[in-house]
Parts: structure tokens; C-alpha cells; sequence
């Protein structure tokens, strides 16, 4: 008869295994001998009912079970980890805020949104994470997160139980060094045939209306990259490899800390930055404080 009770040190050592991909490394990683990890393994595996692991050559990799034992341990340590964490700022006058950051967000947007809370009367401890927008959502569904920061709004017929808070949208800006700048700058928009250009990927949700628009006035441009993370795109912009697109919103930003000057302005092409949350009324103050700002404002929405 199988147990009932997992033993937690039992998925412990599973999990630490899963992640290393060999019992030796998980033993030297536990302080424990190989045995003692393979003999735990074994119960574990007895009680569960299931082979967690196959070798394959000298590697053990996990099985279908395995696989999924291993999404629980994560969530099981996660939020250990979590929790001593929460634990260890018992007592502490800052109130943690876990903000995750889609990949396709840029930087100075996310900063423009968090900025806000560290101004606020109570004090706030910022627990930023980056990942695919769909990943987070996962996260945040979870309750790994509080928010998610993105500029994507919730997938229609999602059966995520989240929600999509519109933060504001900006028109979009052509920038460039001031080299770019002054190279393609006349005679805007269609001077811009065959400029060097870095772009989204194409799943991000900016790049079809950015395409649709170089159609609509017969841009050919010059595509020198394709970047899924915007903080590389700025990256390779601010060394001079191309013309990038960015939200009008954050030019001064863009001046001062990318060293960006404007080409042109595109008011057809506007971005929307999204705050996704498990509830329909947001009621963590610091996401209230940022949520507050910009209906006030305070973020320069355009």
C-alpha cells in the first residue's frame, strides 16, 4: 500500500537530483554520500508508486512522472523559499512587492511604473523578476507574483483566473544615435528606405502594427536585427547598429539615458503597458500607488 503522507526530505533530495541531472553532483551539492541519496530516491519512488528517473548513458533524466513531480517540488520549494524569506522580514517596516517583467517590456518603462514605489510613505522591497509573457502569467496565476508588468494584455479566452488593467498607451517615436539621426531624418517617413533598422520579433504584438505601418508609406527598411528582449534591442540602439522604435512617453528618458534623438514621430503605431493581477480589483497598496500615478498623469502617457 502506497503512503499517503509524501516525506518531504525524500522530495527534497528528488528535487535537488532533477536539477543537477546526477545523483553524485546532487550528493555533493547535500553534503550527503551517494548512497544515502540513492537509497532516498528509492523510497520515494516506492511510495509514490512511480520510477521518477531513467539513465540514459551517464545522465539521469526524468520520466513522465518525474516530470511532473518535479513542477510540484518546484512549487513546494519556491514557496519555502518564499516563506522563510517573508519570515526573515517579519518585523521589517518595508512591504514586499514580487513584480514580474516581461522580456518584452522596455527597461525604462518598467522603472518609469516601479519608480513610484519608492516613494511611497510605507516602505517598499522590490522583487523583480524577468520572463516570457506567458510564463509570468503562469507564475502570477500561482501566487509566485504579485503583479506582472507587461505590454501585453490577457489573451482572450484565457482560463487563467487573472486579470488585464490597462496602465496607458503611447505613441511610438523613431530614434537613433545622433549619427542615425541626422543620416535619416529628412524627409521622414519616406526617407527611411533602406535605413538600418532593429526590430521586435515577430511575437511580439508591437511588431505587426510596426510592419503594418513601413507597409502603409512604402518603408523598405534595412532590418539589421530582430531582438525578443528589449533591453538588448536599446543595447545594440544605443552602439549605433540601428534606428529602433520606442514610446514617446519615456523621450526624455531616451535622451538622457540612451542618448536617443527623435527621427519621427508615428501616432498611428501606439504600444499599451498592461498590469496583470490575480484579482479584478487591485488592492496591493504599491500597485494601488503606481495604478494612481497614472491616472494622475505622473508616468507622461502620450
Amino acid at each position: 500500500m502506497k503512503n499517503t503522507v509524501t516525506n518531504f526530505r525524500h522530495l527534497h533530495y528528488f528535487w535537488v537530483v532533477a536539477k543537477e541531472g546526477s545523483i553524485t553532483r546532487a550528493a555533493e551539492r547535500l553534503g550527503l554520500a551517494v548512497q544515502t541519496v540513492s537509497s532516498q530516491i528509492t523510497l520515494l519512488e516506492q511510495a509514490v508508486g512511480k520510477s521518477l528517473f531513467t539513465q540514459q548513458g551517464r545522465r539521469l533524466t526524468l520520466t513522465e512522472a518525474g516530470r511532473l513531480a518535479l513542477g510540484y517540488a518546484d512549487q513546494i520549494f519556491l514557496l519555502g523559499e518564499q516563506m522563510q524569506e517573508a519570515l526573515d522580514g517579519a518585523g521589517n517596516l518595508r512591504t514586499r512587492l514580487t513584480v514580474g517583467i516581461a522580456d518584452s517590456l522596455p527597461k525604462l518603462t518598467a522603472f518609469r511604473l516601479l519608480e513610484v514605489t519608492t516613494k511611497l510613505t510605507t516602505p517598499v522591497r522590490l522583487v523583480c523578476y524577468e520572463d516570457q509573457h506567458d510564463a509570468l502569467l503562469a507564475d502570477l496565476a500561482l501566487h509566485k507574483l504579485d503583479v506582472v508588468l507587461t505590454d501585453h494584455p490577457l489573451a482572450s479566452g484565457s482560463t487563467l483566473r487573472v486579470f488585464s488593467h490597462l496602465l496607458f498607451e503611447s505613441e511610438m517615436l523613431v530614434v537613433g544615435t545622433r549619427v542615425l539621426a541626422a543620416r535619416w531624418g529628412a524627409d521622414f517617413p519616406q526617407g527611411l528606405k533602406g535605413a538600418p533598422f532593429l526590430l521586435p520579433t515577430r511575437n511580439n504584438a508591437l511588431r505587426g502594427r510596426i510592419d503594418a505601418w513601413l507597409d502603409v508609406h512604402g518603408v523598405q527598411p534595412d532590418v539589421v536585427g530582430e531582438f525578443e528582449d528589449n533591453a538588448l534591442l536599446t543595447t545594440f540602439g544605443r552602439r549605433g547598429l540601428g534606428l529602433f522604435f520606442a514610446p514617446a512617453a519615456l523621450a526624455t528618458d531616451l535622451a538622457e539615458q540612451l542618448e536617443a534623438e527623435v527621427v519621427g514621430r508615428v501616432p498611428g503605431v501606439r504600444e499599451q503597458f498592461y498590469a496583470i493581477s490575480n484579482e479584478r480589483k487591485i488592492q496591493h497598496p504599491a500597485v494601488e500607488a503606481i495604478l494612481a500615478a497614472v491616472h494622475e498623469g505622473m508616468l507622461g502617457a502620450a
